[in-house]
């Protein structure tokens, strides 16, 4: 499995994930999520190894966010991948998968437990 990192260029975390993953020697497949965003059924994978819920996943400072109404705890969680899958700026970012599991890498220093051996 290669590594994979969702990325958004202008995020600094984003960039320092991807940084620290070259700096490691890993040339990760990069997929700019906002310009390919993850289908339903990837997002619901990534957020399955990731071990977290949707709704931990979430962008609660985008404005899509309050229009959408996602603040509501009685949305269902696919009722919130529906919301990332339609708006991928909701989605958080960036996250890194390796062959050691997914991770939302917020601090970027994050993607240092899932490093490849």
């Amino acid at each position: 499995m290669a590594v994979t990192i969702w990325h958004n260029p202008r995020c600094s975390n984003s960039r320092g994930a991807l940084e620290i993953l070259r700096e490691h020697g890993i040339e990760p497949v990069v997929v700019e999520y906002l310009k390919t965003p993850p289908d339903r059924a990837t997002l619901a994978g990534l957020i399955t190894r990731m071990g977290i819920a949707p709704r931990a996943l979430l962008r609660s400072k985008e404005p899509a966010y309050g229009s959408l109404g996602l603040g509501d705890d009685a949305l269902s969680d696919a009722a919130l991948i529906e919301a990332m899958v339609a708006h991928p700026e909701l989605i958080n970012r960036p996250i890194v998968e390796t062959p050691r599991g997914a991770r939302l890498c917020r601090p970027p220093e994050t993607v240092l437990a899932i490093l490849p051996a």
